[in-house]
């Protein structure tokens, strides 16, 4: 079963249910993270909460909700863990919704669900398999890092995808920022030569695709670093930007981007207009 799982539990569906993990789908442990460090000594500054006003280190701290300017109510830790009780270790589907229903903008963050032992198995399946064939995903809620999420469930491959969802507050209307722009339809010809330009630069999806080119520079840096100290850092190559260039018009552009490619601009030039 997973390994190093972030969250144990049960899925649940109606009298159904089984112990399942969660891990997150999602990792950035090989990502390139920096500590502050004190520049004499070369040993790791430690971060203190200290009292706003008299500047003493706080040894006893606990939260606090602001109700008024410099006045607030607080909670211990059990209080906030007793809010959401029944959903801290269940994950109970209660209703479900089309597969294709939910845009885009709602998804938060992957996890992998997968059963946690091999008795489980058989119910992970059935509910599984039913959301596959009546094409449908599941919706609970769930508390993660003391926080109660809504969460959407889709069966993927042999096992469950579980994304936490964005609460409606989250969500900015797209009406608000699209509605002044002008709605007319773009130009044939124009319209010809950005398609023959997507059609030139489409290719299947490869992961390599979203590599970030940062992390690898700093991981060179690291290791050169360790091989002989400091490093020089390199000057900007092309120092001014591409998009920079005198270009007049639209047409132009794309008329200069087309001739890199030959075969686009004579596919783009023999289309009727």
């Amino acid at each position: 079963m997973a390994r190093n799982a972030f969250w144990r539990g049960y899925l649940k569906l109606s009298l159904v249910n089984c112990p399942v993990t969660l891990t997150p789908a999602t990792s950035e442990s090989e990502k390139i993270r920096f500590h502050t460090i004190n520049r004499k000594s070369g040993r790791r500054v430690r971060s203190q909460y200290v009292d706003a006003e008299t500047g003493k280190v706080v040894r006893h701290e606990v939260k606090g909700y602001e109700t008024e300017e410099g006045k607030f109510v607080t909670f211990e830790d059990e209080e906030l863990e007793a809010v959401a009780l029944e959903s801290a270790r269940m994950i109970d589907i209660d209703s479900f919704v089309p597969a294709d229903s939910i845009p885009w903008i709602w998804y938060d963050s992957p996890y992998y669900v997968v059963p946690s032992d091999k008795v489980g198995e058989e119910a992970f399946a059935v509910i599984r398999e039913a959301m596959k064939e009546k094409d449908v995903l599941g919706i609970s809620r769930l508390v993660l890092n003391r926080r109660e999420r809504a969460v959407l469930l889709e069966p993927r491959g042999n096992g469950i995808v579980l994304w936490t969802l964005r609460y409606g507050d989250e969500v900015r209307d797209p009406a608000e920022f699209f509605k002044d722009i002008d709605p007319a339809r773009a130009d044939s010809k124009l319209l010809n030569m950005v398609g023959d330009l997507i059609e030139e630069r489409s290719k299947p999806w490869n992961p390599k695709m979203v590599q970030d080119p940062v992390q690898q520079k700093l991981q060179d840096i690291v290791a050169a670093k360790k091989r002989r100290g400091k490093v020089a850092p390199k000057a900007k190559a092309g120092a001014e930007a591409e998009g920079a260039s005198n270009v007049v018009s639209l047409m132009d552009a794309l008329k200069k981007s087309l001739e890199k490619n030959p075969s686009s601009a004579r596919k783009g030039s023999s289309r009727k207009t």
